[in-house]
């Protein structure tokens, strides 16, 4: 059985993006660059991965662990020095492929089909190119008469016909792996001490061995699989083309952008059939959304988990969950921990922080609920909010099933209210109420117990009086 390595180069200082953020660790669609180059490469099968570092490079060992292996480029002398790097770590496998961790658009398919006519072919060496309309500073691929790939020419190296030519080296090539270490010692540096990875295509092709290649399809959509990003402008182009490809994928598996061009949506993000996004939508991190869901307009969950049968309209989820068919909005901020149930509903300038809701509980409008507990059938009247914060720790507020919360209540946690109780509006709830009672005043005192409302009757959870 043929085993198979890929080396991925990531030692690149990257200087033209002016960052104190290495290169590859730059994010496109969510992802680091660098990232996506190794999660292709697994896709296509490449179990053993080496990513080739610079000496210092926490942030590269950070986002990978151990589910890489390193070899470390001491100095940049080209993209064959970087190879060799990795030779230690590389050698004694049959096939050997080489990525560039800065483009980040490769496909796995591309990958998978290039090993393929690689293994087919029986060649030292096979390459990937393309045909972009504008090849302006990139190097050309020279066919001889029979129209096999015999070197690439870089474009200050090339005569005025070679550069007339569109074709050019797509960045990623197979190894027969016992041919590329001897061959890629032997050769020899430029005038500038730097050895590149690009010469070994003549090496084969002169040296009598077999040189495959892989052209791109689909023009300058395919152009583009090969891009390789060096500063911000092209990273930017490199974001768009990723995005346009994510919103393509999900609309194909069956989820609705009336605007495509206007909604953002992460590489790592799951979406549901049926689920509608309507205009200026992020979909960040690795957030999962449900099926049919309505999302937006100006609306952005980030790193969240969303239910079926959810609606978010122009409203703001971090770090949070909300189960099946919770409404929120307009302008509802959930964050960092917060979990609401079944049925939840959220009006305008609502917040929720840190808390768990129960099913079918209401806060309609300007409530803040930080560090709670939620019952179910609960009503938060307006203006109500928990006072979790005495200015040095946080402090949980528990609210029992059945509570209706009067308008602007303010509960100073720690505090609970009592299961079916009910505060009056303006209430400042400083002790624990007991179930079935009615507070109100400043500090919120008891009334009546057992028959507290207008009418002298409990609302039971679940009755649609209690919301």
């Amino acid at each position: 059985m043929t085993s198979r390595v890929a080396i991925v180069l990531a030692a690149g200082r990257g200087t033209r993006m002016m960052s104190r953020t290495p290169k590859v660790l730059h994010r496109v669609c969510g992802r680091e660059m660098v990232a996506l180059v190794v999660d292709a490469a697994r896709e296509a099968g490449y179990k053993d991965i080496v990513v080739v570092v610079p000496p210092a490079a926490d942030g590269i060992r950070a986002l990978f662990g151990e589910s890489v292996r390193y070899a470390v480029q001491a100095k940049t002398l080209g993209s064959g020095h970087a190879v060799l790097a990795a030779k230690e770590a590389a050698a004694g496998y049959d096939h050997v492929a080489v990525l560039y961790g800065d483009a980040p658009l490769i496909r796995p398919e591309t990958l998978a089909h290039m090993g393929k006519v690689h293994a087919e072919a029986g060649a030292a060496v096979t390459l990937l190119t393309s045909t972009p309309a504008d090849p302006f500073g990139l190097g050309r691929i020279v066919r001889d008469g029979t129209g096999r790939a015999s070197a690439i020419v870089e474009e200050a190296d090339a005569d005025a016909a070679t550069r007339a030519t569109h074709e050019i080296n797509a960045g990623a090539y197979c190894f027969r792996g016992a041919w590329l270490w001897p061959n890629l010692e032997g050769l020899a540096p430029s005038a500038k001490g730097e050895v590149y990875l690009t010469d070994l295509v003549a090496r084969a092709y002169q040296g009598g061995q077999a040189v495959a290649d892989v052209g791109l399809s689909g023009g300058e959509a395919g152009a583009e699989e090969g891009f390789g990003v060096n500063d911000r402008v092209q990273l930017a182009r490199a974001e768009a083309g990723l995005r346009r490809r994510i919103r393509e994928r999900w609309m194909l598996a069956g989820v609705t952008m009336p605007d495509p061009e206007s909604v953002y949506i992460d590489a790592a993000a799951r979406i549901g059939q049926d689920t509608v996004i309507l205009p200026n939508t992020h979909i960040k991190g690795a957030s999962v959304v449900g099926a049919n869901c309505e999302l937006g307009p100006n609306t952005v969950i980030e790193d969240s988990t969303v239910g079926d049968g959810c609606r978010v309209t122009a409203s703001f989820l971090r770090e949070s969950t909300l189960k099946n068919g919770v409404v929120m909005g307009p302008f509802s901020h959930v964050r960092h921990g917060a979990v609401l149930a079944d049925g939840v509903r959220l009006g305008n300038y609502a917040e929720v922080k840190n808390s768990t809701i129960g099913a079918r509980t209401r806060a309609g409008h300007f409530s803040y609920l930080g560090d709670a507990e939620v019952g179910a059938d609960v009503n938060v009247g307006a203006g109500s909010i928990t006072c979790n914060f005495d200015g040095v720790h946080k402090h949980r507020t528990t609210i029992g099933d059945g509570v209706f919360i009067g308008s602007d209540t303010m509960l100073v946690a720690p505090v609970t209210i009592g299961r079916g109780a009910r505060t009056g509006a303006g209430s400042v709830v400083t002790e624990d109420v007991p179930p079935d009672t009615l507070v109100y005043g400043v500090p919120a005192k008891p009334k009546a117990k057992g028959k507290p409302g207008r009418s002298g009757k409990q609302a039971k959870p679940g009755d649609p009086k209690a919301r």
